[in-house]
């Protein structure tokens, strides 16, 4: 692709992060266009439109054509487009809408959500005409946006002066664009003082303070709790205590195979090939306060607490389902009643009631039907120095420099009056912030009721020490953008692998590896 190119989507890009215009809510289409050689975005909308500039409306409207029908393909990436590709080009109407968003005499709210989906766009647009009719001076438009681009559209937007008010992101984002200087800090204390510090985990306030001033960078929104889930029967059965501590998950590990049935005592991740192996082992070795990098900066993978880790990580697979395993093959060796512990989120609540959906269709008929309610759950793992920690994901909503001052009242609406409208989305996956929105969260999803009532108040409470090295608040944005790129290329999982299955490395050898990857990934980082 050539310069010019380049530089023509990149400029129309920054028109892909204006507000989507509510005709182009519903997917329709007044023309439907191949892909041919030499296309490209800002071309077709010249030719449909006489703009280039319109070119996110056939972006929009193919990603909702392809939410219902499986002959579009969502576009994530504006600037690749394929030979074969078929395109919604909307009415050109929505086009203008585009060119010239109008508001009239109100307030103007933009708020982005990776919330992205068609079903969950509309409740988020359920939410926001609740504030509008209580607040008619203020609209508030809700755009859809791909949690991968978040970042590459942020910078677009900063550049072009049309940030939006509001966005939700994960908060692996929040470090980077406090580090940018673009959140109104000021303005998430100010929410978060207006709904009561109190009301709050503890644990996902802690996450979004910036350490560079105190202050708390975005407010916290909802989130995910991983944990071992266990056959809390077989264990009281066994005599066994709740596996919260290296020493009883070993415990149990070793004593269940062979009783009624089940082959293993648990499922690691030991798939090279899959991050699940960190997202498990990360969790024991912050248990053991084992950290990528010291408060120095420097790399701390061969310290003895990471040898120590990795070593007793390899002990539990003498008793865990051979192979290389990852989060589907440990998901079912639970449910057929195989192995008796797994890592997994609180996505998995529904699955234990129906069976999850097999790779090759179909679901996973359970042999224990009420699986659920012999199910436990510990989230929290104590290592053996006394150090706890629980892992999981928190997503926030931040405000940009410059928003709308009414921007802090509509993220304060969506933490109460329409709150449980959002968490009853994905009620497995999101798990209130507030200790105010427990009560109705409990009361959100039907699966509920298969689950012991202390489970549900384990996973509401598991905020409270969730950790993950992404998320240390001393680490700077090289630091965290190395954390990074130890997860993109796998260099854990590939440890793990050679450690607990190919014996082609020793723990300490594996330790030696990893820091001298790392040592390599920050002289990068910092060259840059």
């Amino acid at each position: 692709m050539s310069k010019k190119l380049i530089l023509i989507i990149t400029v129309v890009a920054i028109f892909s992060l204006f507000a989507m215009p509510a005709a182009a809510q519903s997917p329709t289409c007044a023309d439907e266009y191949t892909v041919q050689a030499a296309d490209w975005l800002s071309k077709l909308s010249d030719r449909y439109f006489g703009s280039i500039y319109a070119y996110p409306a056939i972006v929009d409207a193919t990603n909702l054509m392809a939410q219902s029908d499986d002959t579009f393909t969502k576009i994530v990436n504006p600037d690749e487009i394929e030979v074969g590709q078929k395109l919604c080009i909307p009415d050109k109407a929505v086009a203008e809408d585009y060119l010239n968003p109008k508001v009239g005499d109100k307030q103007l709210v933009e708020f982005w959500t990776t919330d992205n989906e068609a079903e969950r766009v509309a409740v988020y647009e359920a939410v926001a005409q609740k504030y509008m009719a209580a607040n008619p001076n203020v609209e508030v438009r809700i755009i859809p946006i791909e949690e991968g681009g978040i970042s590459q559209r942020m910078t677009i937007a900063v550049a072009a002066n049309r940030t939006p008010d509001i966005v939700r992101m994960g908060i692996e984002r929040v470090a980077a664009f406090s580090a940018d200087g673009i959140l109104d800090e000021d303005a998430a204390e100010a929410v978060i003082n207006s709904i009561g510090m109190d009301d709050f985990r503890t644990g996902p306030l802690n996450m979004v303070v910036d350490p560079a001033t105190g202050k708390h960078a975005a407010v916290p929104y909802d989130g995910w709790i991983q944990a071992i889930w266990y056959r809390q029967d077989e264990f009281n059965k066994l005599g066994l205590d709740a596996p919260t501590s290296w020493d009883s998950i070993k415990a149990a590990c070793e004593a269940i195979p062979g009783n009624d049935g089940f082959l293993y005592g648990i499922t690691l991740g030991t798939d090279p090939a899959q991050n699940y192996d960190q997202q498990v082992f990360e969790q024991f070795a912050i248990s053991n306060n084992a950290w990528p990098f010291d408060e120095n900066g420097n790399v701390t993978f061969n310290t003895p607490e990471m040898i120590e880790t990795l070593r007793y990580y390899a002990s539990l697979q003498d008793c865990a389902t051979p192979g290389p395993q990852y989060w589907r093959g440990a998901r079912e060796a639970y449910e057929y009643d195989q192995a008796a512990m797994l890592f997994y989120s609180t996505y998995i609540m529904d699955d234990l009631v129906d069976g999850s959906g097999l790779e090759g269709g179909g679901k996973v008929e359970l042999p224990t039907p009420d699986l659920a309610a012999r199910t436990g759950f510990a989230p929290l793992i104590e290592g053996p120095s006394g150090n706890k920690a629980s892992y999981g994901q928190l997503v926030t909503l931040g405000i940009l420099k410059g928003a709308d001052p009414a921007a802090q009242d509509v993220v304060k609406f969506f933490l109460t009056e329409g709150y449980q409208d959002v968490l009853g989305l994905a009620p497995f996956g999101k798990v209130p912030v507030l200790k105010s929105a427990v009560d109705g969260w409990k009361n959100s999803s039907e699966y509920f009721a298969n689950y012991d009532p202390t489970t549900l108040e384990q996973i509401a409470n598991g905020y409270d020490s969730m950790q993950r090295w992404l998320f240390r608040p001393d680490y700077d944005a090289t630091e965290r953008a190395v954390i990074g790129d130890i997860e993109g290329r796998l260099l854990v999982p590939q440890v793990i692998s050679a450690i607990t299955l190919e014996g082609s490395m020793t723990p300490e050898e594996g330790a030696a590896f990893l820091q001298d990857q790392v040592e390599q990934l920050l002289a990068e980082r910092q060259a840059q």
